[in-house]
């Protein structure tokens, strides 16, 4: 199992937001070994969220030569040409880093904020998909229904030929993962929104669904986004982040949030990933709640030497 790193998009305590902060835990990312770096996308937020390709656009000389993903951008909120102009960017500056991790969203205030119908998301995120691909592509010949796409090709485009790798995020249902089959060069779940057990589920019907595709699920890529992090062997201190920072941050119940994500001391945090790795788990990226550059170190030296030991069960 590899790691990434999630940009600090949000603040847990007062940290504020600059440059300095979102580059310093795109460097210890690097420095500490991890595989990526990530951002994720939200209009509307309980608390301030910072736009995630831009953050991802500001730490492309940071990161090198690790990948950077969106783990997800929303396609049917940003349209198909906007989106496919700042990925394409991201990788051609980045010599061709990117992977494009995108979803509908499953917050209804994101699409409030643009004018657009909630239950619209499904059919809009399927067409979006289906031009942002063409429009990474270089194909100017296909139309939508939803969205209006240019008949010229989008200029630059991505550095890798046929466009920038897709992975499609979903939380496992069977009809998430026959999407992802479908539209996807990749799946991505969302950690804090699954378990072990029900990730080795969603891998065994999306290999169903990719045979039925006739594409080989052996050579599909997985990995897991926004694992909320805080690695301490105090037990109060991992008590306070989880019910008074992360709990209500993200309206949940903090008992049940506690087994589904990695706050608290080493043994839990590697016993969760190391359970994910035995469900063929292969990139699990880490959102520290504060504190990045020191979180970062901490897990690279107390959990990274094992994860990248762990494999999935055959």
């Amino acid at each position: 199992m590899e790691l990434g790193a999630h940009l600090p998009l949000i603040e847990f305590g007062g940290e504020g937001q600059s440059p300095a902060r979102i580059r310093g835990a795109a460097r210890a990312a690097r420095e500490c070994g991890f595989a990526a770096v990530s951002a994720n996308d939200h209009f509307i937020f309980s608390t301030p969220w910072l736009d995630g390709p831009t953050a991802l656009a500001a730490v492309i000389e940071d990161t090198a030569p690790l990948e950077l993903a969106t783990t997800v951008s929303l396609p049917a909120l940003r349209g198909p040409v906007a989106l496919a102009k700042s990925l394409a960017a991201i990788d051609l500056l980045s010599g061709g880093r990117l992977v494009a991790g995108v979803g509908p969203g499953s917050s209804e205030r994101d699409y409030d904020a643009v004018g657009i119908a909630f239950q619209d998301r499904w059919a809009r995120f399927e067409e979006s998909v289906v031009l942002l691909r063409a429009l990474l592509a270089g194909d100017p010949a296909k139309r939508g229904h939803r969205f209006t796409v240019p008949d010229e090709v989008l200029a630059p485009g991505p550095v890798r030929p046929g466009g920038v790798p897709i992975w499609i995020g979903s939380w496992g249902t069977a009809a998430g993962l026959r999407r992802v089959a479908r539209l996807g060069d990749g799946w991505l779940a969302s950690a804090y929104n699954t378990t072990p057990a029900r990730f080795a589920e969603g891998r065994a019907r999306l290999a169903d669904a990719l045979q039925g595709q006739g594409r080989s699920a052996d050579r599909f890529p997985n990995g897991l986004a926004t694992m909320w992090t805080w690695i301490t062997e105090d037990r109060g201190d991992a008590e306070r982040m989880l019910r008074d920072v992360l709990a209500p941050l993200l309206g949940r119940d903090p008992d049940q949030l506690s087994g589904q994500v990695c706050i608290g001391g080493r043994g839990h945090c590697l016993e969760l990933l190391g359970r994910f790795a035995e469900a063929g788990c292969e990139r699990v990226y880490l959102w520290p709640l504060g504190d990045e550059p020191s979180q970062l170190e901490i897990a690279a030296a107390e959990l990274l030497p094992h994860l990248l030991a762990a494999g999935p069960r055959k």
